[in-house]
């Protein structure tokens, strides 16, 4: 029997804010275990919570992002459950009243092209602590610096069919929210984390099977690596005519296999009710507006107006555009007057080695422009321009020219010198000179190579032809 896969994503995203959720503790990442911690955050008596109003509009920034419908009235609730890690007995969210609902993510699926996946809801809540346990033998240690962190958690609807397609789609979210300035979006910083909810049934049957969830999952890879595991198990559960149970699993990125730790937990299961410590949470819709007017260029959206406005392939715009400093970069390249392709091949070759690297461009774009031009004015090869680029990566600050001077890179427009080495070629090849003269005109890409060879590259190529069909006669 053939099986179809559904899947779901909840996806917890750290927003990017100075301090925490409800307390004015930092949410700095790497700091010494429980330095970043008060009495809110620990949940000691007394201490009461107040919402981070950067977070608020962070989330709403995200929700607009994804095109979702904003709730000018959304409720802060307690999700109730017993933690090593989450110190107050209860995490504060969101349930029935989250901050935004709808909204979608399009992507290009490896199987059925382009599609949309939609968003159930967007809802803020804080993060809760951190249990370690490796630092100290048979025991489990706890960091509550984290507790308390601001995060948005994006839930998808059932819309994926395959593990490469939730890959394609986190891929597809994270280059939103980074471009929206709402999260870094770092999975090893843990500013990204991935729930998912995986089912199969056979295909074409429209019933959803039963629903496990996969956690402790750090990559984009292994995501997609722990749902092939998990499809596997179902099928193979299914066909042997047992039962799937409602389970969450670990994902082993050692063994590549899932582990059952517990039954899944259901909403009733948490006890969710208001938190009457925090009133509703009310948004004017002008403010709202301001904030999805004060959203950038999208990716989506930037990738459509390079092609149409510049050109570009599909496959050149979505490369540069995964990136907003690399697309912002590119068209930096093309407004200082660089054709948009010769731009796009520089870009997507020699700068973004250099910028995957470093992080950062050692070339500046005006620089990039005035090397590209040194070429098109044939003062430096194509070859050297490249050789030219790798030495600004290393002297940042010189000019392209300077740099090609200094290499011995200038290419040589004298004739008498271009004479000399065409000389000196024809003088080495009497053969190959024979039989160009007999016909074989084809010759002619050889000797070029060889006079460039012979001038170790500093030879103008246009001007080494008519030289040498003066004197191959």
């Amino acid at each position: 029997m053939a099986w179809e896969t559904v899947i779901g994503l909840e996806v917890h995203v750290q927003l990017r804010t100075r301090t925490k959720m409800f307390c004015g503790c930092r949410t700095t990442f790497g700091d010494p275990p429980n330095t970043n911690v008060c009495p809110t955050c620990l949940g000691l008596p007394g201490a009461l919570p107040v919402p981070n109003a950067e977070a608020v509009r962070l989330g709403v920034r995200a929700a607009l992002a994804l095109g979702a419908t904003v709730n000018q009235t959304s409720v802060f609730a307690r999700k109730n459950y017993f933690y090593p890690d989450l110190p107050k007995g209860y995490q504060i969210s969101q349930f029935d009243q989250p901050l935004a609902t709808g909204g979608r993510v399009g992507l290009d699926a490896p199987d059925r092209g382009r599609i949309d996946v939609g968003i159930t809801r967007l809802h803020l809540e804080e993060d809760a602590g951190k249990s370690i346990h490796d630092r100290f033998p048979g025991k489990t240690a706890v960091d509550l610096n984290r507790a308390g962190t601001p995060l948005a958690e994006i839930v998808s609807e059932p819309d994926l069919r395959s593990p490469e397609e939730a890959r394609a789609y986190l891929s597809a979210l994270r280059q939103i929210l980074v471009y929206a300035g709402v999260s870094d979006c770092s999975m090893e910083q843990g500013s990204l984390r991935v729930d998912a909810n995986i089912s199969v049934r056979p295909v074409g049957d429209s019933r959803l099977g039963t629903k496990t969830e996969v956690k402790n999952m750090n990559s984009f890879a292994n995501v997609e690596r722990a749902l092939e595991a998990e499809r596997a198990r179902q099928i193979a559960l299914v066909e042997a005519g047992e039962r799937v149970a409602q389970v969450t699993l670990l994902f082993n990125a050692t063994t590549g296999q899932v582990k059952p730790i517990r039954s899944k937990e259901e909403s009733h299961d948490y006890r969710y009710f208001p938190d009457p410590d925090l009133p509703p949470l009310e948004l004017p819709a002008r403010w709202v507006q301001e904030q999805r007017n004060a959203l950038p260029e999208l990716p989506e959206a930037r990738r459509t107006r390079l092609e149409r406005e510049l050109g570009l392939s599909p496959y050149d715009a979505r490369v540069l555009t995964g990136e907003a400093a690399l697309a912002d970069y590119f068209e930096s390249a093309v407004a200082a007057g660089v054709d948009p392709k010769t731009a796009a091949n520089w870009v997507m070759g020699d700068v973004m080695a250099s910028f995957n690297e470093t992080g950062v461009f050692p070339v500046p774009a005006a620089g990039l422009a005035a090397l590209i031009g040194l070429v098109e004015e044939g003062v430096v090869s194509h070859q050297a321009a490249k050789r030219v680029y790798a030495e600004l990566v290393t002297t940042p600050g010189d000019t392209p020219k300077a740099a090609a001077e200094r290499l011995g890179l200038i290419q040589v427009r004298d004739e008498s010198a271009l004479a000399a080495w065409v000389t000196e070629v024809l003088a080495a090849h009497p053969a190959e000179v024979e039989r160009y003269r007999a016909g074989e005109t084809k010759l002619m890409a050889f000797f070029v190579g060889q006079v460039m060879k012979r001038s170790k590259g500093k030879a103008d190529p246009k001007g080494v032809q008519p030289v040498l069909r003066e004197k191959l006669g």
